[in-house]
């Protein structure tokens, strides 16, 4: 990492040198997500496409685990780098790559053996059972791969190499979606073919960063004799990780709520709102990038005990957010009826789709300014106030207004659930900062 990036350069060029990366990361991850499904969807058989969707949630589960050692690692290494304590944080990066490895194994054991139960438990039946069996284990089976990337990655933008880390996610990405047809259609492997091009394409991402953290990164390390970790510096990560793996974790359980408070307007306004749901990733995807890009930045001023520079890094990361969230939604607002038209012919699921999406839209502006203050307690170290705002937006709160609102307003209250919750969620984010940072 260089001082100069991160104590010199202007906040603006700074930041956006860090976040734009990021944000080109979660763009690729989307369109291979797209690309991903189009391949499964050319099979035509709708029980392997069911077989794949039902194991969706253990992309969640990996990931949430990643963020133990990438993002909780993140934020102690750039808060020591600020401190001019270089030689600590490449000592704990050293511990984050290799927990995450130990921890993958075990859970790849854990979860292999456990295969049944967790097919049931998440949703698998009937003649779904094999395709989905089949995809469950060869991704399982990569699982301690999927959970490593997310330390090189997250470490890399805090050793200022966001390109670096940016494209091994591209790369990743580009393996996977060109073994798609190959593995699935070429080899005829089916689900396993899918599973198999996904791990694949995260093992290429994952040796492509560690020879570039080999040869060229200095402030990093994979020498396992020279680590050295105590249990406060342990507790320190994780802290911080647990918060956003719960994030994770309540994306999912946000899902599964608007579903089961969607049920009484029929399956309709269900399969209407995961449209509408696919059109706003769009929008929250560049906006959350955005907020967690400049996380090193503000870990490394706080660290550096430069409370001038990072008072104006948080103010620049929530004017970009909020001003480029405002122009994405009103855009997005203009062409709401034929965005919606693309993926629904009806009109009247069309109709049903543009008066979701409007009320989905004001909550990305919300959801912004939370992330950027979610960012800046997990930058800090505030693990505690991170960790509360985690289970609020799609959490504790927005449950609370899918339980409040629709008894009041009908169908409109649990459309507009996600708006109030992140509406409180900014207010109780706000009343946190005040009390753990302001000074």
């Amino acid at each position: 990492m260089t001082d100069e990036l991160f104590a010199r350069t202007p906040i603006p060029k700074a930041y956006m040198t860090l976040a734009l990366p990021v944000v080109m990361s979660m763009v690729v991850q989307l369109v291979y997500s797209m690309a991903d499904t189009f391949f499964i969807a050319l099979t035509g058989d709708t029980a392997l496409i069911a077989g794949i969707s039902v194991c969706t949630p253990l992309f969640t589960l990996l990931l949430a685990f990643g963020d133990l050692f990438g993002l909780g690692g993140s934020s102690v290494i750039a808060r020591l780098f600020g401190a001019g304590r270089k030689a600590d944080g490449k000592r704990l990066s050293i511990f984050c790559f290799y927990g995450a490895i130990g921890f993958g194994i075990v859970a790849a054991v854990v979860l292999l053996s456990l295969r049944e139960p967790m097919l049931a438990l998440l949703g698998a039946k009937g003649e779904v059972i094999p395709y989905a069996a089949a995809y469950y284990s060869w991704f399982i089976a990569g699982a301690p791969f999927v959970i490593f990337s997310l330390v090189p990655t997250n470490l890399l933008r805090t050793a200022g190499c966001p390109k670096i880390s940016m494209n091994a996610s591209i790369l990743g990405a580009a393996v996977n979606i060109a073994l798609d047809p190959v593995l699935i259609f070429g080899l005829e492997l089916g689900a396993a073919g899918a599973a198999l091009a996904t791990v694949i394409g995260y093992i290429c991402s994952d040796i492509y960063a560690v020879c570039y953290i080999r040869r060229h990164c200095a402030e990093l390390s994979l020498d396992l004799p020279a680590l050295r970790i105590s249990w406060h510096e342990a507790a320190g990560i994780f802290s911080i990780g647990l918060a956003a793996a719960v994030t994770n974790f309540t994306q999912t359980f946000g899902i599964a709520l608007t579903n089961r408070s969607l049920l009484p307007y029929g399956s309709d306004a269900i399969a209407v709102m995961g449209i509408v749901m696919k059109i706003i990733m769009i929008v929250a995807l560049v906006v959350v990038g955005l907020a967690f890009g400049g996380q090193p930045l503000i870990g490394y001023t706080y660290g550096a005990k430069d409370k001038a520079r990072m008072k104006k890094v948080i103010a620049f990361a929530l004017q970009a957010v909020i001003g480029t969230s405002v122009v994405l939604a009103l855009g997005l607002a203009f062409f709401a009826r034929p965005v919606v038209h693309v993926f629904l012919e009806q009109p009247a699921l069309v109709e049903l789709g543009v008066e979701m999406l409007y009320w989905q839209l004001p909550a990305i502006i919300f959801m912004g300014i939370g992330l950027v203050l979610i960012c800046t307690f997990q930058a800090t170290g505030k693990g505690l106030p991170s960790l509360m705002l985690s289970l609020c937006r799609q959490g504790i709160v927005y449950a609370l207004a899918l339980a409040i609102l629709p008894l009041w307003f009908g169908y409109t209250g649990v459309i507009a659930a996600q708006l109030a919750a992140d509406i409180v969620t900014v207010v109780i984010a706000a009343v946190l900062y005040r009390i753990s940072l302001a000074k």
